[in-house]
């Protein structure tokens, strides 16, 4: 789909809604005691008399599964609602055995909420509908080339939270930006593995444009799993549309899908209407209402959000690139526990901003490019950084010779016990000693005598030069200050 010339684009506006569905981490599944992990299981091995909706099957819900919906509302910035209930959605799918699905329409666990991000430098709130608690389907799949499809019903009954958005996003970049944050949201409250690859998150994307103040004729793109594909998609969509309405033909309401191949939507089925799925509150399912004292208790256990450690590290002078890396390598590595180590010394706004450099300029590049194992060192590395940051304050240690003795300790399982005598093996520590250093200075005056007359004569840049060649000579472990120091006395007096 050839791009629409920014003059046309301009005249029309964008609306963008999504849906998404959060797998929650439970053990078991929403109304049956089978487990809730099917990623390598063989078809059909996960199942019950429940996900295959037989006669007199009924449904228990599950507790775990009503906490983390409860934990995804504050995280939402919502409260969890004190009553709500379970309905029937009837439709006819091969992977729904029921003939229906059980999720909450009248009344669901969350209503309303917001969710902050930042484009381009920006910020934007996206407000929250609700979010509701349902069963999810079987899988169909259709073997290329096949008369035939074949079904999978282990994830059917998987509980799944379906976060609703207004239609508050206008943009491409917004609508990336707003899939991140609530996988970041979801995996930082705890509430789901949010592994997108295996389709813990999944998102629909709701496309609309208009050229007046009503909303256009919208298309809902399904079961994107990238915040890439969500971007490229409603990308897709709206030069689609625009395409169609600057020819004169109109916009179907219907469901698509995107190809990741030829990177386009396609079209699936025409777009159902709630009426459509007649629903109906569910029999055998009772209300669930929430004590004062639960709703308490989820949110005084939601651990640190996100918007929260913003707040945090931004006092740290770190750049919005900085805390993004951050934020970003906590739930890719949790085990390294960047974080927590962080939060220990936020009291020392010194040593926290020289931590959290470290970890964006030094480990996290070093654990992604080498694929290091992310468990070494986890109980020893705040003892190692510790004694690092000591030996730099101590100018025993360079920046350069920081780095380097951090990527050799983080190879190892074990610290030495003695980290300066190991860093001094390596060639790792400052020469700071005077008499050490006079050696090296009188060397560098002797063999460097044009500069030593530019900077008798007011030319202080030669200066550098003559520390460079100090560093040359005792091999970059002549500690800089001291050696500058050293040479202007020797010079100047």
């Amino acid at each position: 789909m050839a791009k629409v010339p920014q003059n046309i684009r301009d005249q029309y506006t964008v609306t963008i809604g999504i849906e998404c569905h959060v797998q929650l981490k439970t053990r078991t599944k929403l109304f049956s005691g089978i487990s809730n992990d099917a990623r390598d299981a063989d078809p059909n091995t996960l199942i019950s008399h429940i996900c295959m909706g037989l006669p007199g099957a009924l449904p228990v819900v599950n507790a775990h599964a009503i906490e983390l919906a409860s934990r995804a509302a504050f995280a939402l910035k919502s409260v969890p609602a004190p009553f709500s209930t379970f309905d029937r959605k009837h439709y006819f799918y091969p992977d729904l055995p029921m003939g229906y699905q059980i999720t909450q329409f009248y009344d669901p666990i969350v209503i309303g909420g917001e969710v902050h991000t930042l484009v381009e430098g920006e910020p934007h709130t996206v407000r929250i509908t609700r979010a509701h608690l349902e069963a999810d389907a079987g899988k169909s799949s259709h073997p290329a080339g096949a008369p035939y499809s074949l079904v999978d019903l282990n994830r059917a009954g998987t509980p799944l939270l379906e976060i609703v958005s207004e239609p508050d996003i206008h943009s491409p970049a917004e609508a990336r930006a707003y899939a991140h944050e609530l996988y970041l949201l979801m995996k930082y409250a705890d509430v789901s593995d949010a592994d997108l690859f295996h389709g813990n998150m999944r998102f629909d994307v709701n496309v609309s444009v208009s050229k007046s103040s009503e909303l256009g004729t919208r298309t809902e793109t399904k079961n994107l799993n990238s915040f890439k594909s969500v971007e490229k998609a409603a990308e897709y969509e709206i030069n689609r549309q625009i395409s169609l309405i600057e020819r004169g033909d109109k916009i179907d309401q219907e469901t698509r899908g995107w190809d990741e191949a030829s990177q386009k939507t396609t079209s699936q089925r025409g777009k159902e209407q709630a009426h459509d799925y007649r629903y109906m509150p569910d029999p055998d399912l009772p209300p669930i209402e929430l004590s004062d004292d639960f709703i308490a208790h989820v949110k005084d256990t939601l651990p640190t959000m996100p918007d929260e450690w913003r707040e945090h590290l931004s006092r740290l002078s770190l750049d919005t690139s900085q805390i993004d890396v951050l934020l970003e390598a906590e739930v890719d590595n949790s085990a390294v526990a960047y974080l927590s180590i962080l939060q220990d010394n936020l009291d020392d706004t010194a040593y926290a901003k020289q931590l959290a450099n470290w970890f964006v300029n030094i480990e996290i590049p070093y654990r992604k490019d080498e694929a290091k194992n992310p468990q070494i060192l986890n109980p020893q590395r705040p003892t190692l950084y510790a004694v690092v940051y000591k030996m730099v304050k101590a100018n025993k240690l360079s920046s350069t010779a920081a780095k380097n003795l951090i990527q050799l300790l983080l190879d190892l399982e074990n610290l030495p016990n003695d980290l300066e005598s190991f860093a001094e093996s390596k060639g790792l520590v400052q020469v700071s000693n005077t008499d050490e250093l006079e050696v090296i200075v009188d060397t560098v005056i002797a063999e460097n005598k044009q500069a030593v007359e530019d900077i008798q004569n007011g030319e202080m840049k030669a200066l550098g030069f003559l520390v460079g060649q100090m560093m040359k000579l005792s091999h970059g472990k002549a500690n800089p200050s001291i050696a500058q120091e050293l040479l202007k006395k020797k010079i100047l007096s």
